[in-house]
């Protein structure tokens, strides 16, 4: 994930989780701005209405978003993964939401699932570095 190159990063939000992504994305736009950006549906939409970013959009997740996003990480084309899902409520697309969580471990790739680790993957030295 380090070097200077641009970096190609998910931004994914559950709707009880989209206006804290946005505000998180709202937060790090400047640094978001130089890299590539996708999204599913309704979250690459506000991105690009509220924050003002260059968004990629794909499906919806669980109309073959999350495979999308999936089919990237198995690729090895995406660098981070920022999924902010909602936990505490049930998701029809749930099996999706595991199968991708367990895509970024199986390929070693960055994936936030809360402001906490977002901040701390964005702020890293690794993925700073030049």
């Amino acid at each position: 994930m380090g070097g200077g190159f641009i970096k190609t990063l998910a931004l994914v939000a559950h709707d009880h989780k989209k206006e804290a992504l946005i505000d998180w994305a709202n937060q790090h736009k400047d640094m978001l701005l130089k890299h590539n950006i996708i999204a599913t549906g309704t979250t690459g939409k506000r991105l690009q209405d509220e924050v003002g970013l260059t968004v990629t959009r794909l499906k919806s997740g669980p109309l073959g978003g999350d495979q999308q996003i999936g089919a990237l990480i198995a690729e090895e084309k995406l660098s981070a993964l920022f999924f902010f899902w909602d936990p505490l409520s049930a998701q029809p697309h749930d099996p999706d939401v595991k199968a991708l969580l367990r895509l970024c471990s199986v390929y070693d790739t960055p994936v936030a699932c809360s402001r906490a680790t977002a901040n701390l993957i964005v702020t890293s030295p690794l993925f700073l570095a030049d």
